[in-house]
């Protein structure tokens, strides 16, 4: 028999007054697991966090932990249920040690020092127990609050947002420390997060949301890949997007024809590609280009490409060396191979649009 997960979430809904936060969302997360919650503010990935976590009430749906319903009012401490948030919420008159050993109060002295100074070693931070959270630096702080919420050995952990009051070059460093601190407690975790990066670096997989709902759940890979839609693939970076029409089954644009079934002969379609699968070659050569903008960035060059027939300017990371001069004619190759997927999309405003990734 296939494995119970350990949290279950089937057809939630919540309303605020006339919005509705939630829509229809299910999702099931297997024990040891970390799965994103991914999306732009307000698309209700935060709602669906403290649903889990008993600080909302769903209009409707159903909610598990290890196959067991949990009712609506039932407090996070009765879940079974950790919560990081996410500016931490560390207690500035108590010791770190003593924020740890905050959520262990129902269990003896001996046992809650112990657990506490596990977790406080686990996180790299055993030296800093009689320190108070003022003297913290940012980082630091996240790792208290990820072994306070670690401590008392949660069902599920849940975290909001817990590396945005980072700067990047110490969110890099922390995401990773914790993401290893996770894998070694085999804790099973919901993160949510409006960074795609992020959510590729640290999770299994992904629930992307838009507007109440989500979109697409899968692997990391699966949904770059993979996306069911437009608003998919550009969550996850750039797309190179062209213009053509069909013909005996294919779609003809400036950088090739592919195949496209079932649209009807002379309709207008775009395909739709990601930048890595183009090479910059001298003019004369692939589809006629200009260099728009050129922006240096120590490691890299960013370009912009304008062309004929492309719905906005191509942009390009390139090796400084690569890097063409402003105004230059230069020419655009598909150095990749063929499309990874072609789908035909609803008809919009009459036009089909063909979606090759």
């Amino acid at each position: 028999m296939p494995e119970t997960p350990r949290l279950e979430l089937d057809r939630i809904g919540c309303r605020f007054g006339p919005v509705r936060a939630l829509d229809d969302v299910s999702l099931a997360v297997a024990g040891g697991e970390i799965v994103g919650l991914l999306g732009d503010s307000g698309c209700g990935k935060s709602t669906l966090l403290r649903i889990v976590a008993g600080l909302e009430t769903p209009d409707r749906g159903t909610l598990r932990l290890d196959g067991r319903e949990i009712r609506p009012g039932v407090p996070p401490e009765l879940r079974g249920v950790g919560m990081m948030f996410q500016d931490y919420a560390l207690f500035p008159h108590l010791t770190v040690a003593e924020n740890v050993r905050y959520g262990l109060a129902g269990r003896g002295r001996a046992e809650a020092e112990a657990a506490a100074t596990g977790r406080l070693a686990q996180v790299g931070l055993a030296h800093r127990a009689a320190a108070y959270p003022d003297t913290l630096s940012g980082g630091e702080a996240q790792r208290v609050a990820l072994a306070r919420a670690l401590a008392p050995g949660p069902r599920l952990l849940l975290l909001d947002e817990p590396f945005s009051n980072l700067d990047r070059r110490t969110r890099d460093r922390v995401r990773a420390d914790t993401l290893g601190v996770l894998r070694a407690a085999g804790a099973t975790a919901l993160l949510v997060t409006h960074d795609p990066e992020e959510a590729m670096e640290v999770c299994d997989r992904i629930a992307l949301m838009r507007a109440g709902r989500v979109v697409q759940v899968g692997t990391p890979e699966a949904l770059y890949r993979r996306p069911v839609n437009r608003f998919a693939a550009r969550f996850f970076g750039d797309l190179v997007e062209v213009a053509g029409p069909c013909r005996g089954g294919a779609l003809e644009t400036p950088l090739g024809t592919f195949p496209a079934p079932g649209f009807a002969e002379g309709a207008q379609a775009q395909a739709a590609f990601r930048p890595q699968a183009l090479r910059i070659a001298p003019a004369g050569e692939g589809h006629a280009a200009r260099v728009a903008r050129r922006v240096y960035l120590g490691t890299q060059a960013r370009l912009e490409i304008e062309a004929a027939g492309f719905a906005e300017p191509v942009r390009l990371a390139v090796a400084p060396e690569d890097a063409r001069r402003l105004g230059e004619a230069v020419g655009l190759v598909l150095a990749g191979e063929a499309p990874l997927f072609s789908r035909r999309a609803r008809i919009r405003n009459g036009c089909r649009r063909v979606l090759a990734l």
